[in-house]
């Protein structure tokens, strides 16, 4: 059975209700406070490859810091988008959960479901 990870925010409701989904389901995965422990540009790349979407996909685009590093600019590289996220995890959409070479947004929590 693959480890299953969550890439959490203890203050965000929608986090805190996929974890809570998870643990219903007996599951008890890896919780990964990534605004404390940010992911590196590798494990952001891997993340967004598992997840099928562009690096934009992933932004939370109510952030100051989106407005702050000008994101909304169609025109800025992937590179540029999974750096910023890098240094300003606040940006990473979440949250996420990983199972094997799997992600799913848990926006709504059940989309986690999917890959369970």
């Amino acid at each position: 059975m693959n480890t299953i990870e969550i890439f959490h925010n203890p203050r965000c409701s929608k986090s805190r209700q996929t974890l809570s989904l998870l643990e219903e389901k007996g599951l008890n995965p890896t919780i990964i406070k990534y605004l404390e422990t940010p992911p590196d540009q590798n494990t952001l790349e891997q993340i967004i490859k598992y997840l099928g979407i562009a690096p934009r996909d992933l932004l939370r685009k109510g952030e100051p810091e989106y407005k702050m590093l000008g994101l909304s600019d169609q025109t800025m590289s992937d590179k540029v988008i999974i750096e910023a996220m890098v240094n300003h995890p606040k940006l990473i959409e979440r949250p996420i959960v990983i199972k094997g070479n799997k992600a799913r947004i848990g926006r709504p929590p059940e989309a986690v479901l999917e890959i369970i």
